[in-house]
């Protein structure tokens, strides 16, 4: 067992101490993974984040990678394929709504350039750092988040409410969330 510190809320097991040493905080500015977040917060709303990670391969495969070209093309075959899919979570309005994501996801790559010129605009391209003691301290929405929220709504994106946006400004590392004695903090 390591003796780093960490954020205590990914000392459940072995799964989220990894996502939080490997990803959870660090920058990412790649469009493929940044779809791969949104999928994911899309299916975590209303459930733990570690449900999700458990999963996280099992949709990997069923939505192709998370190529969004693909997605964006899924017709109601595929939906009922993957309401039939154990691996994932069979949600029929999540489904729906990352095939609706993945079209607005290029829209907003055609109009940007990336989506991560899209999404990292509203932090002025730098990761706000947080200055947290414990985690009660975290918030779970903020002004930029519903600032996100609303324009990602206006462009037809589902399941982008203020907390999930604010998870996933965390997860892609638009906001350094780490506890001040977390070992990612004082990295």
């Amino acid at each position: 067992m390591d003796s780093k510190i960490r954020c205590a809320w990914c000392e459940k097991d072995d799964l989220y101490r990894d996502y939080h040493d490997n990803e959870w905080g660090n920058p990412v500015y790649d469009d493929a993974t940044l779809f791969e977040f949104l999928v994911l917060e899309t299916f975590q709303a209303g459930l733990s984040w570690h449900t999700i990670l458990r999963k996280r391969e099992n949709f990997r495969s069923a939505f192709d990678q998370f190529e969004c070209q693909k997605v964006a093309q899924y017709d109601e075959d595929k939906v009922q394929q993957l309401l039939l899919d154990a691996g994932i979570i069979r949600n029929r309005l999540k489904i729906r709504g990352s095939i609706s994501n993945a079209i607005a996801f290029m829209k907003v790559q055609e109009e940007f350039g990336s989506f991560s010129k899209y999404i990292w605009g509203f932090v002025n391209h730098k990761p706000i750092v947080n200055n947290l003691k414990s985690l009660r301290d975290i918030q779970a929405t903020t002004s930029i988040s519903d600032s996100i929220s609303k324009d990602l709504k206006k462009r037809g994106f589902k399941f982008v409410g203020s907390t999930v946006v604010y998870a996933h400004m965390q997860a892609i590392g638009m906001v350094n969330d780490h506890v001040a004695d977390c070992w990612k903090r004082k990295k």
